[in-house]
């Protein structure tokens, strides 16, 4: 089955999904017409995706009265949509950028990344398939520019970010923050790229190989190629030609243009840890999970979302 095939095949299976179970989308009991079934402001939604129920947020500004980008933001392992939401200023990037934010939950906290993570990874949670769905069920309801969906990520939703684009063609662009590249992509459809690392990462070390986190059994749960790699095989995937570099303070950039319009890039941060740059600081994970705080040189959502800007199908 072609590419295009299989998403006027998911649409089908989303408005199917969306007639069988009504009033499960949205706040109301009542899905509203197309363009209104989703309230501004954050609601809390839900649908059936793989014989689960699975429930997102979604971030709409008041007064959005044209076709609007949409950005997917996947939370990391052990957080949730609502986390992410807090944590990651998307919802002020979309009042002053006018976008519409999804904000997913992955099962028990993580994503079916590929080789990672946890129960998802361990029951082969059909994760492609729900964000998916979601797409189409947000786009059934407030007017989206398929040529403008993106998705972007931290740690093991950054890993799911990468799956997204290498198995579906539903994102212009993709921002993968503090991940790397866990399941096959020798079919991807070429993708603009924008890479976001500490070269201090721990848990998803810069150089690839096993991180400090560990399963229950003692493997490591991150064990994948170094973050310059996924960039190498990215710049492949879009034809690239050779990346140009420069470096301010901390912040070292790596630029490649490809064909089409297209950019794969990489920002690494000199001595970051596992972070989203410029996030909101997480006393909790700082303590539990022994994280730094989060670098101030570079802003990832305001950089993530001019990438973004300046890439569409």
């Amino acid at each position: 089955m072609t590419r295009s095939l299989q998403r006027v095949f998911a649409a089908v299976l989303v408005v199917v999904a969306l007639l069988a179970v009504g009033g499960c989308l949205g706040r109301h009991s009542a899905m509203g017409a197309p363009g209104n079934g989703i309230p501004v402001g954050t609601s809390s939604n839900s649908l059936q995706a793989g014989g689960l129920t699975r429930t997102f947020r979604v971030y709409r500004p008041a007064g959005l009265n044209a076709v609007s980008p949409l950005v997917v933001m996947l939370h990391g392992g052990y957080g949730d949509g609502a986390q992410a939401e807090r944590a990651y200023n998307w919802d002020a990037q979309a009042d002053t950028g006018r976008l519409v934010v999804a904000y997913p939950d992955g099962m028990d906290r993580a994503w079916n990344a590929g080789t990672c993570c946890g129960i998802p990874k361990n029951r082969n949670i059909d994760d492609v398939g729900f964000i998916t769905a979601m797409v189409g069920a947000i786009e059934a309801q407030i007017p989206i520019d398929p040529a403008r969906v993106y998705v972007t990520g931290m740690s093991n939703g950054a890993m799911m970010a990468l799956r997204l684009v290498c198995q579906t063609d539903l994102f212009a662009a993709v921002a993968p923050v503090a991940g790397t590249l866990l399941t096959d992509c020798s079919h991807a459809a070429p993708t603009s790229v924008l890479q976001i690392h500490g070269t201090a990462d721990d848990r998803v070390p810069f150089d690839g190989g096993p991180g400090k986190a560990r399963t229950v059994t003692g493997a490591p749960n991150v064990d994948g190629p170094s973050v310059p790699a996924v960039n190498a095989t990215w710049r492949g995937i879009d034809a690239c030609g050779a990346p140009a570099m420069s470096t301010t303070g901390a912040v070292t950039t790596q630029t490649a243009d490809c064909p089409g319009g297209r950019t794969v890039e990489l920002i690494s941060v000199a001595g970051a840890g596992h972070q989203w740059p410029g996030g909101v600081p997480s006393p909790l994970a700082q303590r539990l999970g022994d994280l730094p705080p989060p670098s101030t040189a570079v802003n990832a959502t305001d950089t993530i979302w001019r990438f973004f800007a300046a890439h569409h199908r």
